[in-house]
């Protein structure tokens, strides 16, 4: 029995390194992204100023990203927007350009990458968010071997992807 209990002390030292480390990379992937932002509106406004169509090669959904990522503050649809546009996103391919990022920015909210929160004036605004696994890590209680033997032979969960019809 000690040795086990050694065992799970290791183990458990080895996850909370581990978790350490990844919430360090974390930070450094957010910091990077950070000054990419910064480097892309840099790099948009000098190739204004040199006379150049600015374009910036992404989608609009990792446009979004982006820039609430390097925000690090919540940011309003209309923000996103401005943001992109300082970057050198071209928006005129939208009919609505604002309720494309409307659109975006709430599937990246259903999807948990970002959160819906109130900026400093008190208007709807989303931030960042944390990937869930980094959370679930640091709330989630470790499950009792009875719990994960009783679960190793259950189903696994259903497909959230589309059905497709039987022909």
């Amino acid at each position: 029995m000690y040795k086990s209990m050694c065992m799970t002390d290791d183990y458990k030292r080895a996850l909370e390194k581990a978790t350490r480390e990844f919430e360090a990379l974390s930070q450094q992937r957010a910091d990077i992204d950070r000054r990419l932002t910064q480097l892309a509106h840099t790099m948009a406004t000098l190739t204004k100023l040199c006379g150049y169509t600015p374009t910036m090669m992404m989608g609009l959904t990792d446009g979004c990203r982006m820039v609430l990522r390097a925000a690090g503050r919540p940011m309003t649809p209309a923000e996103v927007r401005d943001a992109l546009g300082a970057c050198g996103f071209d928006m005129s391919k939208y009919t609505n350009d604002l309720a494309a990022i409307h659109t975006v920015l709430k599937r990246l909210n259903e999807a948990g990458e970002t959160r819906f929160a109130t900026n400093q004036a008190g208007k709807g605004a989303y931030v960042y968010a944390m990937p869930s696994s980094v959370i679930q890590y640091r709330i989630a209680a470790p499950p009792s071997p009875l719990a994960w033997e009783t679960h190793a032979h259950a189903s696994p969960p259903a497909s959230r992807g589309r059905k497709r019809k039987k022909p």
